[in-house]
């Protein structure tokens, strides 16, 4: 797994970390049941703070995207779910992100071309 920080960035490097891994996810660099470097290990390949790394693992944790134990360490969980929890978060990422984009001039045939164009990248197939 190779993760970039770039520590002049105003996102916090915990959320790198945490977005990284997901793009990952979709991507398909990362697979379910793929086991993750401990924090210490990323923290040093990084030059970051362990307590960064622990943020986002612990991030993806809660978000159902990891897993970890004493004996396997930290690895990608088998399953994900679209469940009521992060539909919801979805929805209010999306409301603010759609906000954004009318504000901007972004007409509403254009922003959907830009989510197809976006989902189809990461191997999504378009449905009627």
């Amino acid at each position: 797994m190779l993760l970039r920080v770039d520590a002049a960035s105003t996102v916090p490097l915990y959320q790198q970390i945490h977005d990284q891994i997901i793009l990952g996810l979709a991507g398909g660099g990362l697979r379910p049941g793929e086991t993750l470097p401990a924090v210490r290990q990323l923290a040093d390949e990084l030059n970051v703070n362990m307590l960064t790394v622990a943020k986002g693992y612990n991030l993806l944790k809660a978000e159902g995207y990891l897993v970890s134990d004493r004996r396997q360490g930290t690895r990608v969980a088998a399953d994900f779910q679209a469940d009521a929890v992060f539909q919801q978060e979805l929805a209010t990422q999306l409301r603010l992100l759609i906000a954004a984009a009318k504000i901007r001039g972004i007409a509403a045939p254009e922003l959907q071309q830009m989510i197809t164009a976006q989902y189809q990248a990461f191997g999504g197939k378009q449905h009627a």
